[in-house]
C-alpha cells in the first residue's frame, strides 16, 4: 500500500432483475417486478430497491406460471411511472449486472419511454456472456450456474426478481474469480492481518544441517555401490 494516505476508490455496481408479462416490450408487455441490489467492490451492502409494479394490463397465464405473480396480486401496486424517479436515483448511473442484460434493459427503457424519461445509458455486465466465455458449451442459465457453484436453490420455486438478484450477485462473484470478500473482515475481527501474514511470521533459528557420523557412513556406503558416477567423470 502506498504512503499517499488516499482511500482506495469504491466500485459501485447494481445487480438487477425484472419479471414481466411477456418477452417483448415492443408487443406491449410490461414489468411486474423490479429488484436491484447494491454492490460495493463486489460485496452486497444490504441496500435493496424492490417493487411490485402494476403493469396496467393483464398478466398472461404463461407468464404467471413462470413467476407466480398474478394480476390480482398487482392490484393497488404502483405503476412504473410512480417509482421511476426512485429507481433512477438508486441506480445513480453506476454499472448494472444482469443475467441476459439486453432483456432487462429493453424492458426498463421501454418503461422509461412511456413516462417521458430518457433511456438508461449505463455500462452493463451480462453474466450470461461471462458464463459462456468462462465455460464454453456449458449451460448458462441462472439455475445451472447456481448448481455449478453450489449455491442453494431450494427457495427458487419460481422466478422472483428479488431472490434472483440475490442469487445472481453470488453467481457474479464466482464468475469474476470467487473471492471471499468477508474473509478480510472476519480476519480483522480476530486481530489478524492477512495482507502481511507472510512477513509477520516470527523468526525461527535455522535447523542444524551438519550430517551425523552415522549419516556420513551411510552416504559413503551408498557411493561405493555406484558405477562411475557423473560427478567423478574426467
Amino acid at each position: 500500500m502506498g504512503s499517499s494516505g488516499q482511500t482506495p476508490a469504491r466500485m459501485r455496481e447494481i445487480v438487477i432483475d425484472t419479471e414481466t408479462t411477456g418477452l417483448d416490450p415492443e408487443a406491449g408487455h410490461r414489468i411486474v417486478e423490479l429488484a436491484c441490489i447494491e454492490l460495493l467492490n463486489h460485496v452486497p451492502t444490504g441496500r435493496i430497491f424492490h417493487r411490485l409494479i402494476d403493469p396496467e394490463r393483464d398478466v398472461p397465464a404463461d407468464a404467471a406460471a413462470v413467476h407466480g405473480i398474478t394480476a390480482e396480486q398487482l392490484k393497488g401496486q404502483p405503476v412504473f411511472a410512480a417509482v421511476a424517479a426512485e429507481f433512477l436515483a438508486f441506480v445513480g448511473g453506476d454499472p448494472l449486472v444482469a443475467h441476459n442484460a439486453e432483456f432487462d434493459l429493453n424492458f426498463i427503457n421501454a418503461e422509461l419511454r412511456r413516462c417521458a424519461q430518457p433511456p438508461l445509458e449505463v455500462p452493463a455486465v451480462d453474466t450470461v456472456a461471462l458464463a459462456r466465455k468462462r465455460f464454453p458449451g456449458a449451460p448458462a442459465s441462472l439455475d445451472a450456474l447456481c448448481r455449478r457453484f453450489a449455491i442453494d436453490l431450494s427457495e427458487r420455486l419460481k422466478h422472483n426478481a428479488r431472490l434472483d438478484a440475490e442469487l445472481l450477485a453470488r453467481v457474479y462473484l464466482e464468475l469474476i474469480g470467487g473471492r471471499q470478500p468477508g474473509l478480510e473482515f472476519a480476519a480483522a475481527a480476530r486481530g489478524l492481518d492477512l495482507t502481511g501474514a507472510v512477513g509477520a511470521r516470527p523468526a525461527r533459528p535455522p535447523r542444524p544441517h551438519a550430517p551425523s557420523a552415522e549419516e556420513l557412513a551411510r552416504h559413503a556406503a551408498f557411493l561405493a555401490r555406484l558405477n562411475s558416477p557423473l560427478w567423478l567423470a574426467a
